[in-house]
């Protein structure tokens, strides 16, 4: 994406081309753009899950995401178990197991 147009004629797509939905990756991009991208979204009138609690506001209404905290907490565990000793072969790959659900209950009676 190289200009605002851009935004416009991807959500334009994303709507022709029959999109219910969007999930909105944290980037820099969209960070820097997540007004936009939320206005876009509501025009649109596409649902957006977004990656960060603070942006859940009434152009978000809704996020679901692993609870960061939580995977700060599994990775400090995880460099313990690494630092005493076992292989970090034998250690197996860990996924997250808390999420967050956060809905904005105001935006969908817009």
């Amino acid at each position: 994406m190289s200009s605002v147009d851009d935004f416009e004629r991807a959500f334009s797509a994303l709507k022709t081309g029959g999109a219910e939905a969007l999930i909105v990756a944290g980037s820099g991009l969209t960070s820097t753009n997540a007004g936009q991208i939320a206005n876009l979204a509501m025009k649109y009138r596409l649902p957006s899950m977004v990656s960060s609690r603070d942006r859940v506001d009434a152009r978000r209404p809704h996020r679901l995401w692993a609870n960061l905290p939580e995977l700060w907490r599994r990775a400090a565990t995880y460099v313990d178990k690494i630092l005493k000793g076992p292989s970090r072969v034998n250690l197996p790959i860990e996924q997250p197991t808390k999420f967050e659900l956060i809905i904005n209950l105001k935006t969908p009676r817009r």
